[in-house]
């Protein structure tokens, strides 16, 4: 079936304007939908009666579920059609983000979250299709890749302000409001989007059981750390066994498979493994970080969710740095350099945040938000740029969608282990008990951010020989 393509120069139709900005638009709803939900959570706690250990799970549910079944949503979209796959989930996630917005207890929300964390995870790769199988190689399919990863930069950044607008109101804003703008991109979508015909037949089906195995191993994984201060070390060596066992099975379910979800040969590739394992210590301190932060400001400190939001802003000022400054830095630096300074830049940030007061003003924590701010606009496009460098063109998906589960489940395994940590060092409610446990907890994005340092930092030694030997 022939197909015309939507642009086939950098400089697009109003036709092609109007396809991207659908898929941006879903690329800001997932930013916005995770970030809203940081600034959001005390006031889930109060209504919900949550405990600290299961309030990190309303997060944790969400991304668990995106990374669990992202790559999953990549096969289902070359399978059963791009626009169809776009369409169906972007359903389910107006349904389920609704659904997590009426939710009366916490059984319900954690369901909603996960089932719209799944939606997002096929959503994404089908977004991300239908830009490579609609715009021609070359300029116009880079700019509108960074369009689109631009907007959800964007929407990462306004989520922690709109995140303390709509909490002010009522939490449950955070889920609906959501719903309101996915369903104009629903409408929108039926309109815009190219139909791309009826797929071809593929050899292999959908890997379900592979994709069931790895999100069933990764919530184990994180379960038996969250609940480790909470329950005897038998059953957290229970736990941590049944994950093993799961993940185990995986491998061997991808050594089977027809069409796995992971060539496990993809793996031999240094330069990948080496940013995936970075980006996820990366995204892990991060998101820790930003959890207690949130519980400090309007737990201890008394700060409204609205005053959070916009304490945290500057981190997001990426969003802006990002596309101007880091391409710049990456032409005459080079990727790897850049990622480093991005890292270390995040080392120091939580470092200055681990002498945290009971009083502290705003502008102690200023540059901690700067640093942020400049940790990721050096770091999150050139981790991409470093995971897929050198690997096949016919593999770039896969090599994408791995990056995205080491993302996703790094925020996961980062959430539980800085909420272990606060558990364990929190010794009563006293204010300063409080402190306690989150300068215990601060610790972790620390190490997290040194480790990710410390992967990266291994690539330069390599690079500089390759250099050496040309010459350079």
């Amino acid at each position: 079936m022939s197909r015309t393509l939507l642009a086939t120069t950098p400089t697009f139709d109003a036709r092609a304007w109007a396809v991207l900005a659908v898929l941006c638009g879903t690329a800001f709803l997932e930013g916005l939908d995770i970030s809203m939900m940081g600034v959001a959570l005390p006031a889930i706690r109060e209504e919900l009666g949550l405990s600290t250990s299961s309030l990190q799970w309303v997060v944790s549910a969400y991304v668990l579920g995106y990374g669990g079944f992202v790559l999953l949503g990549g096969r289902a979209a070359d399978l059963f059609g791009r626009r169809r796959m776009f369409l169906l989930w972007l359903g389910i996630f107006v349904a389920f983000s609704g659904l997590g917005g009426l939710a009366s207890e916490g059984w319900m929300l954690l369901t909603a979250r996960f089932v719209t964390g799944v939606a997002a995870g096929f959503l994404t790769p089908a977004s991300i299709s239908i830009i490579t199988t609609n715009f021609a190689p070359g300029d116009a399919r880079h700019r509108a890749v960074l369009v689109f990863s631009g907007a959800g930069a964007a929407g990462f950044s306004l989520g922690m302000v709109a995140g303390g607008l709509l909490t002010a109101i009522g939490w449950r804003w955070v889920f609906f409001a959501p719903v309101i703008f996915a369903s104009v991109l629903l409408v929108a979508a039926l309109r815009t989007l190219p139909d791309d015909g009826r797929p071809a037949a593929r050899e292999g089906g959908v890997d379900l059981p592979g994709a069931l195995t790895v999100t069933g191993s990764m919530l184990l994984l994180v379960l038996g750390v969250v609940r480790a201060p909470d329950v005897e070390l038998a059953v957290t060596a229970v736990t941590l066994l049944a994950s093993a066992a799961l993940a185990a099975a995986f491998v061997a379910i991808e050594r089977r498979a027809t069409a796995p979800l992971v060539r496990l040969g993809i793996l031999r590739s240094a330069p990948l493994v080496r940013a995936n394992l970075g980006a996820l210590l990366f995204f892990a301190s991060f998101v820790g970080f930003q959890f207690i932060v949130v519980l400090y400001l309007q737990e201890l400190r008394g700060w409204s969710a609205l005053e959070t939001g916009l304490a945290l802003m500057l981190a997001g000022l990426d969003a802006v740095i990002a596309p101007t400054i880091t391409p710049v830095l990456v032409r005459r630096y080079g990727n790897l350099r850049v990622l480093l300074g991005g890292v270390l830049a995040g080392v120091v940030a939580y470092a200055l945040f681990l002498p945290l007061g009971a009083d502290w003003t705003y502008a102690l924590m200023v540059p901690t938000m700067l640093l942020i701010a400049v940790a990721f606009a050096c770091a999150y496009g050139p981790f991409t740029i470093a995971a897929t460098d050198g690997i096949d063109e016919d593999e770039q998906g896969l090599a994408s969608g791995l990056l995205n589960v080491s993302i996703q489940f790094g925020a996961a395994l980062g959430l539980a282990v800085v909420t272990a940590v606060n558990v364990a060092a929190t010794d009563g409610s006293s204010p300063q008990a409080l402190l306690d446990g989150y300068r215990a907890a601060l610790i972790v994005p620390v190490v997290s951010a040194a480790l990710a340092s410390v992967v990266v930092a291994t690539g330069l030694r390599p690079m500089a020989l390759r250099w050496s030997a040309a010459g350079g």
